[in-house]
């Protein structure tokens, strides 16, 4: 790892990670959990196969915005380089906020994947880092530490380090998945695609009835014994209010008040029903748009795949 707290040092960073292709960043920040929180640190890996952090760069700005605003410019706000960071909405709150250019989030890449690809509750960088790489043992424990002392310890470095680390394999893994997850429509096997779906569509609806069943009991259960919440369960009950008027007394109201009438009113099949053929001569526009459906067929036991 190299620590770079001289201004110097760090310009000169700066100046030869804004020549590369893709950086994996992470940030830490003093006093996060208060109004005025400040950047600590900027950890930056260019080295995809580093895992010791060994390659790691770390730029300690602490309270030093001349810095903080030569990272933006060179390398957050260059679109030719792709940064990569987990909650990214986060770090570039300290970063140049909208104004950066190619970023790509971890954590967004993970939500994107089915849960049968990434069967995960929570997408935490170090859940993320278990799953994929289970030989690192991530310790979360310096997270929370103080970043705005000085010196910081060997501790909170190695696991600053460490972090960036981490998220280069994650997102090498992500990237497999999210490939996988999301193929060229032009290029699917519709074939395979359709037999899976057979495969698997007895067990899903088996598993679906039985998990809404399910839920209809526990919440009966928990209604009946007096219960809010029980191992995960959380029940809450809350007022529903619907507030309805008949329309003859809404336009009366409108025009007592000379309110502007002149607004689009989405016709449904109950209000058309009841509008009758008075319909045909109202001035009605209509705006057609294409709604694709995939309808499942039933399949006999003599056509079954399996």
């Amino acid at each position: 790892m190299n620590y770079l707290t001289d201004v110097q040092g760090i310009e000169a960073a700066i100046a030869q990670f804004a020549q590369g292709e893709i950086l994996w960043l992470d940030t830490e920040v003093a006093d996060y959990n208060t109004k005025k929180p400040r950047l600590s640190l900027i950890q930056i890996s260019s080295n995809p196969h580093d895992i010791t952090g060994e390659t790691v760069t770390v730029l300690d700005v602490l309270d030093c915005p001349p810095l903080v605003n030569l990272f933006i410019a060179q390398i957050m706000q260059n679109p030719s380089i792709t940064k990569v960071f987990h909650n990214a909405d986060y770090d570039c709150r300290f970063l140049g906020k909208k104004t950066v250019e190619s970023v790509i989030c971890t954590l967004k890449m993970a939500k994107g994947i089915p849960y049968y690809l990434l069967p995960l509750t929570h997408y935490r960088l170090a859940t993320l880092t278990e799953y994929f790489c289970p030989a690192f043992s991530v310790d979360k424990t310096p997270q929370e530490s103080d970043w705005g002392q000085r010196p910081l310890s060997a501790k909170q470095l190695d696991y600053a380090a460490l972090d960036v680390v981490y998220l280069a394999q994650v997102y090498q893994h992500l990237k497999k998945l999210h490939h996988k997850a999301h193929p060229d429509p032009k290029t699917e096997d519709i074939t395979a695609l359709t037999l899976r779906y057979r495969q698997i569509e007895h067990q899903w609806r088996k598993l679906n009835t039985e998990q809404e069943h399910l839920r209809d009991r526990i919440k009966a259960a928990m209604i009946s014994q007096n219960l809010t919440e029980i191992e995960g369960f959380k029940l809450t009950i809350s007022p529903r209010t619907t507030r309805k008027i008949p329309f003859s007394q809404l336009a009366q109201a409108m025009e007592a008040l000379e309110a502007d009438w002149d607004f689009p009113i989405t016709l449904t099949q109950t209000i058309q029903k009841q509008i009758g053929a008075v319909i045909e001569e109202l001035p009605i526009e209509e705006e057609v748009t294409q709604s694709p459906r995939l309808d499942v067929g039933e399949q006999s036991d003599e056509e079954m795949p399996f």
